[in-house]
């Protein structure tokens, strides 16, 4: 399971800003981030008339457009695709994927606070990984500045290189991430690498993506 923090905090906290810094920080050492936000409102991305809504409003289940510098992606759902489910979805390889939002969610979070905003926290404490403040705050967790950026980039990596020192498998059965205890995950990572016909580079699969369909 990939790892996941949500960035929250109220609106005009600076969370969009800090992401910004923290994005360009993580991918100056070496890391690949995903980044989700969260919405509320149903603002049609897609606009009316552009090809991929046409081909949308045909009836095609997902839509994408692929350019020399970027591959964008519609797909029409009926319900808030949590990030783990949006992870599902990606399939790609991403060190660390960074939401802004999901407050309701039980993924670890970092609350980015201003002190003109009032002392209360959006989020419980025993969910907090840090605060992102101009004022300190009577809380156990560890508190930074707006302005410390490779602070809290420092925090990030630690959970990026403790994620690293694990082989990680996601199995996910008609679209539900099914958990794994450690022992089933070793056994399949060896069987599966032991397994595959993999003739390029060094030979040793680093990543490894199956997918399996079957018609009822």
């Amino acid at each position: 399971m990939r790892s996941i923090i949500s960035f929250v905090g109220k609106s005009s906290s600076g969370k969009t800003t800090l992401l910004e810094s923290l994005i360009a920080e993580l991918k100056k050492r070496g890391y690949r981030v995903a980044i989700v936000k969260h919405s509320h409102h149903a603002d049609d991305l897609d606009k009316t008339s552009k090809d991929t809504w046409r081909f949308t409003q045909a009836g095609s289940a997902l839509s994408a457009i692929n350019s020399l510098d970027h591959l964008a992606i519609y797909r029409r759902i009926d319900h808030y695709f949590d990030p783990q489910e949006i992870s599902n979805f990606i399939l790609w390889d991403y060190d660390l994927i960074l939401t802004e939002g999901f407050k309701g969610s039980d993924y670890p979070k970092i609350e980015v606070h201003r002190g003109e905003q009032g002392k209360e926290l959006l989020t419980d404490p025993e969910k907090l990984v840090a605060v992102v403040t101009d004022q300190p705050l009577d809380i156990g967790v560890p508190q930074y500045s707006h302005e410390d950026v490779g602070g809290i980039a420092d925090l990030l990596e630690k959970t990026i290189v403790e994620r690293r020192r694990e082989t990680d498998i996601d199995l996910v059965v008609n679209g539900e991430y099914i958990p794994l205890d450690p022992a089933l995950r070793d056994l399949l990572s060896r069987t599966l690498a032991a397994m595959i016909p993999y003739p390029g580079g060094d030979g040793v699969v680093k990543s490894l993506h199956i997918s399996l369909r079957r018609n009822a």
